[in-house]
């Protein structure tokens, strides 16, 4: 029998390899700067000519971007789903936001359950920095405005696909993020019109399903978020609904009959 040499794998490679699964966990983020050389080449225990080699890899493979005198960072295109004017164009557009309520009704409500069984106590940490941020905007002393709190309340959700350790679901929040918040913002506007005790529900809800995940009960975590996207989605259908209403009531005012 023929035996073929076995190919040492290089250093280089090893380097690809980890830094590949960092930006794959999340640890490595778009658009963030690598540490500094030197330090990078101590933290991996390697010469900084087989750091270099690494990065020249994944800059070859369009993960990583290197500035001449700035450093390398992180593609910022990474994850991209929709680029700006098709955010835009679809925070335009009522059937758009429903569209993507139901998918986040899905999305979330998984992320929820894996959250809970899977969350490090690292995660928690992060979910209760995320969950106090929230908070503080709901505070009634508070001088966050609606896209402020809009944005506060998507890095909640982000925070819960974090601790998911489910990497496609991960990826697929972080890369809808910016129109996640774009409609957080614009439910939240039409639901606390709508609503009186909207606000309240919101807090409640984002209370308990905190609650379910940072004590691992996984089923009601699912079950809270699923009825959380539910509530929201109530709200505006009526709010939607409304808007219909008045629009046809409008049209018979300027009718020439009247």
């Amino acid at each position: 029998m023929e035996v073929g040499h076995i190919r040492q794998r290089r250093l280089s490679d090893n380097i690809v390899e980890q830094l590949e699964t960092m930006i794959l966990e999340g640890a490595l983020q778009p658009g963030e700067r690598l540490p500094a050389e030197r330090a990078l080449a101590e933290q991996f225990g390697v010469s900084r000519p087989s750091l270099r080699e690494a990065v020249q890899k994944l800059v070859a493979k369009g993960l990583l971007i290197s500035r001449q005198g700035g450093g390398n960072y992180v593609s910022e295109t990474l994850g991209s789903s929709f680029s700006d004017p098709l955010l835009g164009l679809l925070e335009g557009r009522p059937e758009a936001q429903r569209d993507l309520l139901e998918f986040r009704h899905t999305l979330e409500a998984d992320c929820a359950y894996y959250a809970a069984m899977r969350a490090t106590e690292l995660d928690r940490e992060h979910l209760q920095t995320a969950y106090d941020k929230l908070q503080a905007c709901y505070a009634a002393d508070s001088k966050a405005n609606r896209t402020e709190e809009g944005a506060a309340d998507a890095r909640f959700h982000l925070a819960i696909a974090e601790a998911s350790h489910n990497i496609v679901l991960l990826h697929t929040i972080r890369g809808l993020f910016d129109l996640l918040k774009r409609n957080v913002v614009t439910n939240i506007g039409g639901m606390y019109a709508l609503r009186e005790e909207s606000r309240r529900m919101l807090v409640t809800q984002h209370g308990a399903l905190f609650e379910a995940i940072m004590h691992g009960r996984a089923d009601e975590a699912r079950r809270l978020a699923s009825e959380h996207i539910s509530y929201v989605q109530e709200v505006l259908d009526q709010s939607q609904q409304e808007s219909v209403r008045l629009a046809r009531s409008q049209r018979r005012e300027r009718s020439p009959k009247h």
